[in-house]
């Protein structure tokens, strides 16, 4: 189908730069894992026996590298989680574990912004946490790395800092689930696809942002990523 086969213009197709190419990596959905970094669930006083799970945001949340983010509504308490992203190329159900990477594009930086507490209100009701995690601008990634140059990291440094001082930091052999893993746990809940990218957790030092605040985060042979944090709309 055409532009004019539908009755309102078509909504633009979310996407990413890619490292040292003129095309763009085209986002279907975005997956975000919950849980996968210990010190993170004992800051949020969480059960870390527990395994991780998974919640999304909607592709056309995403934000660019050096944009500017309003403060989003109904919340008094925005949090910054700081994670690698895995882009895939290609998808099913039921994906193994050992062939997990054959999937994955590449890799890139994002941020998991939180409006912590209606995430926790809603929790404490046992609603979806939808309303916290799931709002305009609440995905921030950098351009995508591709696994052909890179490789497949598993470990190097994650960290993000707040108008220059350290809030975040870690390492990805820290995650409980590594890349592999979670492709394969997601895999058996939805079939993933091409275009599909996987947030895999944060570490420790979540904390408040407030307007004004410039966020600068980055993984260890992957990249870096800044954005700011605006005034309410």
């Amino acid at each position: 189908m055409n532009a004019a086969s539908y009755v309102i213009p078509l909504p633009p197709q979310a996407s990413l730069p890619v490292v040292g190419e003129t095309g763009r990596f085209p986002v279907r959905r975005i997956w975000c894992v919950g849980r996968n970094y210990l010190e993170h669930i004992r800051e949020m006083g969480n059960d870390e026996r527990a395994p991780p799970f998974f919640f999304a945001k909607h592709a056309d949340m995403l934000v660019p590298d050096g944009a500017t983010i309003p403060y989003p509504p109904l919340t008094k308490d925005l949090h910054h989680e700081v994670e690698l992203i895995v882009a895939l190329k290609s998808g099913g159900l039921n994906i193994p574990a050992e062939k997990a990477l054959d999937h994955v594009y590449g890799y890139a930086v994002g941020i998991d912004l939180t409006r912590r507490d209606l995430q926790i209100a809603s929790r404490k009701k046992e609603r979806p946490w939808e309303i916290g995690k799931s709002f305009d601008g609440s995905a921030p990634a950098s351009a995508v790395q591709p696994a052909s140059k890179i490789g497949h990291p598993t470990k190097g440094r994650i960290w993000l800092t707040v108008n220059g001082k350290e809030a975040q930091t870690g390492d990805l052999e820290q995650m409980i689930w590594n890349v592999p893993e979670t492709i394969w746990q997601l895999s058996q809940q939805v079939k993933l696809a091409a275009g599909d990218i996987i947030m895999t957790g944060t570490p420790a030092g979540v904390s408040q942002l407030q307007p004004g605040d410039k966020l600068e985060c980055g993984v260890d042979g992957v990249g870096t990523l800044k954005v700011s944090i605006g005034q309410p709309e």
